[in-house]
């Protein structure tokens, strides 16, 4: 059983959707299904700016940055010797109306608990009690469930603060872990909600933050979704949370440690009540070298650093110098905390939808495949990918996250995969049609037949066009002479050439004759050069004939002369025969007068003739020179005719001298003068046939003058 072509190929189109979008979702592209998160991320950046005033971000970060290592006492002092000034700062924070305190740094060692050798005991017993400050500070912020400090789960072996802050912060009442989740090309998209540790549940701390900042506990599901102040957070892998990342980098105020110490210690309480009341604060590092993480905002970071109006002039502030894709990892905790405080955390689809709009777009790429010409199919596709990654965008800028990568790989897939499909099959009798019909018609006219998908018509259109005219000079003789099979092969060989040089300078062979070629040039397709072209192909062709001569196997025992006529004028293309039988051609005048040109030549002993109406819009390129004035056959009314010489820049010395004596004879033959117009003919007539034909005839006319109505036209009765 056979099926239709439309049926095959609706069949192959819908195979060739299902496949690229079942690979587009695939977990072999799992590496760049996180990319339309990055792209849609930039985007929103650049066409709509920031979501939110940073002013009123939920969360604000105290960064440890290059400042802080450079500010006394921090300068060139281990960071174990820190703690008391960043107990310091977390009372000022907490007393300044913070909500919640979170630790984006663990401290895991005391200074207290050194074991090293100093004089003549250990270093712990001579610093004993270095850390009571900040011992004091957690334990004061623990009592009021405003401090949390972090930890990083690595198997059995986690890390964890020292054992005093543990104690301090009544151990894992107030500790919460640091991990995020990690996509597979090692960028970070989405936050971890929950743990399990020691067989219980523990949030993340983004979630704690959020947690203790709203007064609710979060609510966990056993499917890995959670709730949090009646916030049903986006769950797209489970237990995690999508993370809506606001481009450039002042979108969470940022306050350098080392300012705030030396604000502490001026008891500037309204600063801390300004800046920080209400406010989720994270302590971390902000540092060009550690803890840099890349996130679904690496197309759209910007330069980091303390950006909070400061307390104090007392430490100098350390440019922004440095721009880089990845962002301090606490800016990812920052940014889960906003999302849910914010409730605006983004909404990814699951693979279905996702399938489906793969499908969708590589469906519409596949139709454009098939209906249009590949380049007109790429540029429909761009357009389409152009409004989807528009939509999106808006979309994003609402907190649902649409694919584009899955989308645009299926739509390429299908693009290709239909283009293909197109040429092997599709287009086989296309080009099957070309192929063979281009042994008959030319290139063109076969491409506007098919690109209109109907059948040649009769009738024509009215073109200014140059007939081009050649024939074998003694054709007849030489047929009779050899055998026909060496005839053929000479013939083909001969016409192969010519036609190939035709066809190279834009001519359409219209018809062979025995051993004639009848070509167009200016039709069917338009050239505004068609005369500049027929006199360049009646040069290369009479060129390339020397070389058959000279070279050619097939011209071994034969020598071969031919002879062209060019002419131009307006004539009549188009399809001409009968209802059922046609042929595209060219008929009008000046297709006989270019074969009455191409006869003259016989006359003159010349190779290319060509009428004044082709010399005149040839240019200026070519050395004509003007043979005579004639009436051919079947025309009453006199032409003046121009022999072909070469290209204007390759013309001999020679050539230049024989065309000027030339002319001048021919001025004194029009004048009546044949003794002048004999002198002048007689310089060059050994070697020039037309100039032996003129001298012939100055010479009777000067020994018996003609009456005075004398007609300098010559008329050639020939064909």
């Amino acid at each position: 059983m056979s099926i239709g072509r439309i049926t095959r190929d609706a069949i192959a189109i819908t195979l060739i959707v299902l496949v690229c979008s079942a690979v587009s979702v695939s977990p072999a592209l799992d590496r760049v299904h996180g990319l339309s998160l990055d792209i849609l991320t930039a985007l929103r950046w650049q066409f709509f700016g920031k979501p939110h005033d940073p002013a009123k971000s939920p969360a604000v970060v105290v960064a440890i940055d290059e400042e802080t290592y450079r500010a006394a006492p921090f300068k060139g002092t281990p960071t174990l010797t820190w703690t008391g000034e960043i107990g310091r700062v977390l009372s000022a924070v907490i007393e300044g109306g913070a909500k919640v305190v979170g630790f984006d740094v663990v401290i895991p060692n005391s200074l207290e608990q050194s074991e090293v050798p100093f004089g003549d005991g250990v270093l712990g017993e001579k610093v004993r009690g270095f850390d009571r400050d900040f011992l004091r500070a957690l334990a004061g912020a623990a009592s009021s469930g405003k401090v949390v400090l972090g930890e990083v789960l690595r198997g059995d072996q986690p890390i964890r603060p020292s054992a005093g802050q543990r104690i301090a912060v009544r151990q894992q009442q107030n500790i919460r872990p640091l991990n995020v989740y990690t996509d597979s090309d090692d960028v970070v998209r989405r936050a971890l909600l929950s743990f399990s540790v020691d067989g219980g549940t523990l949030p993340g701390m983004a979630v704690e933050l959020a947690a203790r900042a709203l007064n609710a506990k979060p609510e966990f599901g056993a499917n890995g979704s959670a709730t949090l102040a009646g916030y049903r957070i986006p769950v797209s892998l489970p237990n995690t949370m999508t993370l809506n990342f606001a481009g450039g980098a002042d979108d969470i105020p940022t306050f350098s440690l080392a300012d705030l110490r030396a604000c502490a210690l001026r008891n500037d309480k309204d600063y801390f009540r300004r800046w920080f009341d209400g406010k989720v604060v994270i302590l971390g590092t902000v540092l060009d070298g550690e803890d840099r993480r890349f996130t679904s905002k690496r197309f759209a970071t910007g330069k980091e650093g303390a950006r909070a109006p400061r307390c104090t002039d007392e430490v100098k502030p350390v440019a922004t110098s440095f721009h880089r894709s990845s962002i301090a990892g606490i800016y990812i905790h920052a940014t889960a905390v906003n999302n849910l405080i914010g409730q605006n955390a983004l909404t990814e689809l699951g693979k279905l939808p996702i399938f489906l709009i793969a499908a969708g777009f590589a469906a519409l790429a596949a139709v454009a495949a098939r209906l249009l010409r590949p380049m007109a199919a790429a540029i429909t596709f761009a357009a389409i990918t152009a409004i989807g990654v528009i939509d999106a965008t808006v979309a994003f800028d609402h907190g649902l996250a649409l694919p584009i990568v899955e989308p645009f790989v299926a739509g390429i897939g299908a693009l290709v995969a239909t283009i293909g499909y197109r040429f092997v099959a599709t287009d086989k009798d296309r080009r099957l049609l070309q192929k063979s019909f281009a042994l008959y018609l030319a290139p063109h006219v076969i491409n506007r037949m098919l690109a209109s998908n109907k059948l040649p018509e009769l009738g024509g259109e009215t073109r200014n066009v140059t007939v081009f005219f050649s024939d074998i000079e003694g054709f007849s003789l030489l047929a009779e002479k050899m055998p026909p099979d060496g005839l053929v092969a000479l013939m083909n060989a001969y016409l192969s050439e010519m036609t190939d040089i035709i066809e190279n300078h834009g001519g359409y062979v219209d018809k062979y004759i025995g051993d004639s070629i009848v070509a167009v040039f200016g039709a069917p397709a338009d050239d505004p050069d068609h005369a500049a072209n027929a006199a360049r192909a009646a040069l290369a062709c009479s060129a390339r004939l020397d070389e058959l001569n000279r070279d050619a196997e097939a011209f071994r025992d034969v020598k071969l002369k031919q002879r062209i006529g060019i002419n131009s004028g307006e004539a009549l293309v188009g399809n001409f025969g009968s209802s059922r039988r046609f042929n595209y051609s060219v008929m009008s005048d000046a297709v006989n007068l270019a074969s009455r040109l191409e006869g003259a030549n016989k006359f003159y002993g010349t190779t290319v003739i060509a009428s004044e109406a082709t010399v005149a819009i040839a240019g200026e390129g070519f050395a004509w020179r003007e043979l005579d004035a004639v009436r051919v056959k079947g025309r009453m009314q006199p032409l003046k005719i121009f022999e072909l010489l070469a290209a204007a820049d390759s013309l001999s010395d020679q050539q230049k001298s024989e065309i000027a004596g030339y002319a001048e004879g021919l001025a004194h033959w029009r004048a009546g003068e044949f003794t002048a117009a004999a002198a002048c003919f007689e310089r060059s007539a050994e070697t020039d046939r037309p100039a032996s034909i003129f001298l012939e005839r100055a010479r009777q006319l000067a020994a018996n003058p003609p009456d005075d109505g004398w007609d300098a036209i010559r008329t050639l009765e020939s064909k």
